[in-house]
């Protein structure tokens, strides 16, 4: 009688590093809305962009910064670009808390992400394309991942939705690591999607806290950095183009925004009500059918990308077109809705 197999406890380990960081988020944020509450740390609504009721406290980032960190540590590998990413994640979570303390300069803030994102690109994380040199492939993995950095944060106008969307991207791309054996990133990717899950229970509408800069700054750096790691193209080449249908609820609301106040002729980096989340609130939609149905197109778009990761080259140009020209109609759509009354 031969001898009884033996237990794989590699999913139990990525089970209990979700378990930790949810764990760990859920039990510190009403402590961290407690404390930013005693120290002032609120968002008070002003009548134009912030409408919520009353002041809500903003240091829900760290809660999910340090679930993060807790629910991923014991289970990481010692990976120089794992070790990377972590480093660049705290640079960025320290350079939002400052800004959420006290509001630093545009250039400032870019400063410090763009500090973050040379440390992940260092130990050698890029965009890795065979037919593009590196004098193209280093500057369009820069401005990827500082632009996914800010395009979480662009987003993140209204109850639940940034840190939903980012659990949602998490989930995807704790899939696609761990069908491509990169345990690292899969542990990073899970961690982070235990501690937006947990989270969520306290900012889903109506919220009782808020992310602030440090935490939708460290969301989309992660994301972004992830998603420029992570393996897509062992069936076809498309399929490189995947993490730009996984993140794309936010990467399509940051490209909207700018060109809707380039057309303005206003700053870019002005506040305005142009996001598309809120063009749906001014149509007919409530806070929560609104993130309901960002959740939905953010699913979608993970599962399109999915598919272009696992079909073949035909497969995954006919995905991508079908979702260029969805895209395009749905900005056309929303540029049309009144934002005058």
């Amino acid at each position: 009688m031969g001898k009884p197999p033996r237990m794989d406890f590699t999913i139990m380990k990525y089970f209990l590093s979700f378990l930790i960081s949810f764990g760990v988020a859920i039990a510190l944020t009403p402590w961290m809305a407690q404390t930013a509450r005693r120290v002032g740390m609120v968002d008070r609504p002003d009548g134009a962009l912030k409408k919520h009721e009353g002041a809500v406290p903003y240091l829900g980032g760290l809660a999910v910064f340090v679930g993060f960190l807790i629910g991923f540590s014991p289970f990481f590998d010692l990976d120089r670009q794992v070790l990377a990413i972590m480093l660049g994640g705290t640079l960025i979570v320290l350079l939002g808390f400052l800004d959420d303390l006290g509001n630093l300069p545009s250039k400032t803030k870019l400063l410090g992400q763009a500090l973050a994102v040379l440390v992940v690109m260092k130990a050698g994380i890029a965009i890795k394309i065979a037919f593009l040199p590196p004098v193209v492939a280093l500057p369009l993995s820069f401005l990827w991942l500082l632009g996914v950095t800010n395009a979480f944060n662009i987003i993140d106008v209204m109850d639940g939705l940034s840190a939903g969307v980012g659990a949602i991207a998490a989930f995807f791309l704790t899939i696609l690591a761990l069908i491509a054996g990169q345990s690292g990133l899969a542990f990073a990717a899970i961690a982070l999607l235990g501690a937006l899950l947990g989270f969520l229970k306290y900012n889903s509408n109506p919220a009782r806290i808020f992310l602030g800069d440090a935490g939708s700054l460290f969301i989309g750096f992660m994301l972004g950095a992830l998603g420029m790691t992570t393996e897509y193209s062992r069936n076809n080449h498309v399929a490189l183009l995947a993490p730009i249908l996984i993140l794309g609820v936010p990467i399509f609301d940051t490209l909207f925004v700018m060109m809707i106040r380039w057309k303005r002729g206003i700053s870019i980096v002005k506040g305005s009500p142009d996001h598309f989340a809120i063009r749906l609130r001014k149509w007919k939609l409530s806070v929560r059918q609104t993130v309901g149905v960002s959740y939905g197109a953010a699913f979608g778009l993970g599962l399109a990308g999915l598919a272009m990761v696992f079909g073949t080259e035909i497969t995954a140009l006919a995905i991508l077109a079908t979702v260029s020209v969805l895209t395009l109609g749905v900005a056309v759509w929303l540029k049309r809705i009144d934002m005058t009354l």
